[in-house]
């Protein structure tokens, strides 16, 4: 019986840590991102986190774009930032004083990492 107690314990505290350090992702993160043809753009995303659901914005050469679709799975990510009609999809994985990114879109892959924001 103690044993059961013990691991339920331990199982919770990792839960809520899991929990508290996805929390932290919440805010501005910025990186850049260089093309295959060597083009190098600004990112600049705005998390907003609300248990294992993603929200927030992308700044784009549109203006702030809503990111659509976000989930957030332990440590990993994903979620989608539409501009006109190309759906950019990110996938990616946070370490806590930072965030890789994969980006794909029509074809093209790029990975950056992403800082948080001063």
């Amino acid at each position: 019986m103690k044993k059961t107690i013990l691991t339920l314990a331990l199982v919770t505290v990792c839960f809520v840590a899991c929990f508290a350090a996805i929390a932290g992702m919440a805010g501005k993160w910025e990186g850049k991102l260089e093309t295959e043809t060597g083009e190098v753009y600004p990112l600049l995303y705005n998390f907003q986190i609300d248990g294992n659901k993603l929200t927030g914005t992308a700044k784009t050469p549109k203006g702030d774009m809503p990111i659509e679709d976000g989930k957030i799975t332990g440590d990993s990510l994903k979620f989608t930032v539409s501009i006109e009609n190309i759906h950019i999809a990110h996938t990616g994985k946070f370490y806590g004083d930072s965030v890789g990114v994969d980006i794909e879109a029509n074809g093209s892959k790029a990975h950056s990492t992403l800082k948080r924001a001063q």
